[in-house]
């Protein structure tokens, strides 16, 4: 008995550690009030720039690619982005193209079984880089739940959905991966950042 109590408090001990560390970790991101005039300096530039599109604006005018799935459904990828954190997020929007409501399938979400006790989600997607022969799959937070848009069901006729992904980032030489969506056709996808 005692030693089932000495490794339930060890384990209670290390998960409030690593929240614990998380939290430091997530306040240590939010930067201080020395960071005053970076917003000066960024917009310095926007307002020399005349008349462009803004980064929105350009993504919403051409998509990366465009994934045809069954029974009506698209996916227009708008942007595949690196971050400084090692991630690439890729947002898209999911549309229903046909002329009735369709269920988004299942099999989106994969058959990993960590991903599938999640509900519904993107979680099947994957990238390949093909010039360094790697494939990358959706990140899961510690719970095992996949980082994509979740709990979907149906979309109506003519209906949007705004979608994310976020996979580990390719090296910096890698440009173009080709994204992969179980049920979806493949679509190759430039990388910003």
């Amino acid at each position: 008995m005692s030693i089932r109590f000495t490794a339930q408090a060890r384990r209670g001990m290390v998960a409030l550690t690593v929240a614990a560390g998380l939290a430091l970790g997530a306040a240590g991101c939010g930067g201080s009030g020395n960071d005053a005039k970076k917003p000066d300096t960024s917009a310095s530039p926007s307002k020399t720039s005349g008349s462009q599109p803004s980064a929105q604006e350009g993504q919403s005018q051409a998509p990366l690619a465009e994934l045809t799935g069954p029974d009506g459904l698209s996916l227009q990828i708008t942007s595949a982005a690196r971050d400084s954190g090692g991630f690439l997020t890729v947002n898209g929007v999911m549309k229903n193209d046909g002329d009735k409501s369709v269920v988004i399938p299942v099999a989106l979400r994969g058959d990993e079984t960590e991903i599938l006790r999640h509900g519904t989600s993107l979680g099947g997607a994957t990238l390949v880089d093909s010039t360094a022969k790697k494939r990358y799959y959706v990140l899961r937070d510690t719970d095992g739940r996949p980082l994509t848009t979740t709990d979907f069901g149906s979309l109506n006729a003519g209906q949007t959905l705004p979608v994310f992904m976020q996979f580990p980032a390719p090296p910096s030489s890698t440009s173009e991966v080709t994204l992969q969506l179980p049920t979806f056709a493949s679509g190759t996808i430039k990388i910003s950042g």
